[in-house]
């Protein structure tokens, strides 16, 4: 029989735009054999609010993650989606003697794209707006419709609850800076192909050819992976199928 403190930890990283919510049924899932960390990233949930307009670089919410393992040596399970995905991967870069095993949802690693072989891919990331310009309200509505349509197919924004969209808008300069920043990252195949935990890369048959090809080439870049297409799903997989999604991260991290 384990105990609290001899459980093993798993550390759940929220999409961008959402909060550690997301993985509240995942959670319940684990909870009894594993010691779960669902935080919410900086500016979002019971984090405290980001200062409109003040810069912002994901490796602040790295930095974050990262004090959250605190002095413990014992290796976590890492389990992200879309930027907290890529946040995972990132932080197995930065500390791979902490990772016991790393399961993400289409993890937004877009460096790992080649300039030259992955030119089509690369070239739809240019649809996304680079710049933020605040309507009346104070957000920009237009970046933030483009993102999510992006992600999830025109009239995706509208298609949304007024209570999501309100939220986005909120935290509609953070997810930006997040993006940018991830953006010019230049994380690339080889660098991906230094971790070594054993790894579950999820993807939505109907997720943007872009990320497919992310899921494709981190697949077949990281040693112990396994990448896997799920048919009939999207980029929000973890919230509109996540009992297929869960089950998978379950069993992942069961025989990590």
């Amino acid at each position: 029989m384990t105990t609290q403190g001899t459980m093993q930890r798993v550390l759940l990283i929220h999409s961008g735009g959402f909060t550690s919510r997301q993985w509240r049924k995942l959670n319940e899932m684990l909870s009894a054999d594993y010691r779960v960390l669902a935080p919410d990233l900086l500016g979002y949930g019971e984090s405290a609010p980001w200062p409109d307009r003040a810069p912002f670089h994901f490796r602040q919410d790295l930095d974050f993650l990262e004090g959250l393992l605190g002095d413990d040596p014992d290796p976590v399970h890492l389990v992200g989606h879309s930027y907290g995905g890529f946040l995972a991967l990132q932080l197995a870069l930065r500390r791979p003697a902490r990772v016991r095993s790393i399961a993400v949802y289409e993890p937004v690693a877009f460096g790992i794209l080649d300039e030259a072989e992955d030119a089509e891919a690369r070239k739809a990331l240019e649809l996304v707006k680079r710049e933020w310009e605040p309507d009346e309200r104070g957000s920009d509505e237009v970046w933030l419709r483009g993102f999510v349509d992006w992600w999830n197919g025109e009239g995706a924004w509208n298609r949304l609850a007024e209570e999501t969209r309100g939220a986005f808008r909120t935290l509609g300069w953070k997810v930006f800076q997040e993006v940018v920043s991830l953006a010019a990252d230049r994380t690339d195949r080889a660098t991906y192909a230094t971790i070594t935990a054993p790894t579950l890369i999820l993807g939505g048959g109907n997720s943007p050819f872009t990320e497919r090809r992310v899921v494709e080439k981190l697949g077949a870049s990281l040693p112990h992976a396994k990448a896997r297409l799920l048919p009939g799903v999207g980029h929000m997989g973890p919230i509109s199928h996540a009992p297929l999604v869960n089950a998978a991260i379950v069993e992942h991290v069961r025989g990590a």
